[in-house]
């Protein structure tokens, strides 16, 4: 691995990503390679090395390119849309003593086809290295993306991870968190929107190996028309990890009768002094709140976003920098009014 986060050229296409923030550092990868250097995105950041930029990784899928590493055959049966084209990414990110990034990884689909990715990120962070990556997931109908993180967290090392799931026909999403070693910390939450038949899954394993450590999840979903969601939250306390705190919670708000949410926190403790906590939660808007808002003349489509909102975001609030949680909460504004209807067709333009 080699410190690599320079600046990389624009795709030749057409391409509009407007999240990247003044001075954001900015990395393309196509189909899992670094642009111009055709080999998968690795980060190795120094001893006491602190990133004061957020560096942004623009993974982006794209048939153009994907195409020719394929038959003839292969090429003529995806015109129609029918042919998946799957991809196998990895990724790694090694932070060593005491250094310190923030991350923003953006993924996108760039052409309609039927795209089947699986991706492997490791993340790794060593003694009093801290780390926070924000993941922005925007694909569209067709597109199928499973997200496997291996993540190992060493002493007195800290990592925030926030996922905003726009949109994607089926994403998944699964965390295998180690904490190694004594006063480690980690914090994940998540935002996830389903709409027409899309499907999210979260899946995390969170170990708590050592003494003293400390760990947060929230993750909440709004689901409409046939969207599907579906959480699986797992904390072990190991009889060793002595004075542990660990708080799990999944909350999901359905808007039409259709959406289903299906939620199954557990906890697994072996050691007898710690506080843990985990709940979950179903449930829909609540008419007296609509009620009240409209006897004050806020019409029932925008009290509804309003409420919307307000639910999203306390996830929103876990993005440390300013304006890129702005930058977030108005492309979660703009999702739930609809303006990314184009993406169940194309997802050029769409951010």
């Amino acid at each position: 691995m080699k410190e690599n986060y320079l600046f990389s050229p624009k795709l030749s296409q057409k391409f509009s990503c407007s999240v990247p923030l003044k001075g954001t550092l900015q990395q393309f990868v196509i189909n899992g390679k670094v642009q111009g250097e055709d080999k998968p995105f690795s980060l190795y950041l120094p001893q006491e090395k602190e990133m004061e930029d957020i560096l942004q990784l623009i993974s982006v899928r794209t048939s153009e390119v994907f195409r020719p590493i394929y038959s003839k055959k292969s090429f003529s049966a995806s015109k129609d849309k029918e042919e998946k084209l799957e991809l196998n990414l990895s990724s790694e990110y090694f932070f060593d003593n005491n250094s310190s990034a923030r991350i923003l990884l953006c993924s996108h689909t760039f052409s309609l086809d039927r795209f089947v990715t699986n991706e492997n990120v490791s993340i790794t962070l060593k003694e009093g290295a801290s780390a926070e990556f924000i993941v922005m997931q925007n694909e569209h109908n067709k597109a199928t993306h499973n997200t496997v993180f291996n993540v190992n967290i060493a002493e007195k090392a800290k990592l925030k991870m926030v996922f905003i799931s726009l949109h994607g026909g089926v994403i998944s999403n699964t965390l295998n968190v180690n904490m190694n070693g004594e006063l480690a910390e980690c914090d994940l939450s998540g935002l996830y929107l389903t709409d027409s038949k899309q499907m999210m899954t979260t899946k995390i394993d969170l170990n708590h190996l050592k003494p003293k450590c400390k760990s947060n999840q929230l993750f909440k979903g709004i689901l409409d028309d046939y969207g599907v969601a579906k959480f699986y939250g797992r904390i072990i306390v190991s009889p060793d990890a002595q004075k542990t705190e660990a708080f799990q919670a999944n909350h999901n708000l359905l808007i039409s009768n259709n959406a289903k949410a299906y939620t199954r926190p557990q906890l697994e403790i072996y050691a007898d002094d710690v506080k843990c906590s985990h709940g979950a939660t179903i449930g829909r808007l609540n008419d007296l709140e609509l009620f009240y808002m409209r006897t004050r003349g806020i019409p029932l489509y925008e009290a509804r976003l309003l409420q919307q909102m307000a639910f999203a975001y306390e996830v929103l609030e876990n993005i440390s920098n300013e304006e890129l949680k702005s930058r977030m909460q108005s492309l979660v504004e703009r999702r739930m009014r609809g303006e990314f209807a184009n993406c169940r067709n194309c997802s050029k333009n769409c951010c």
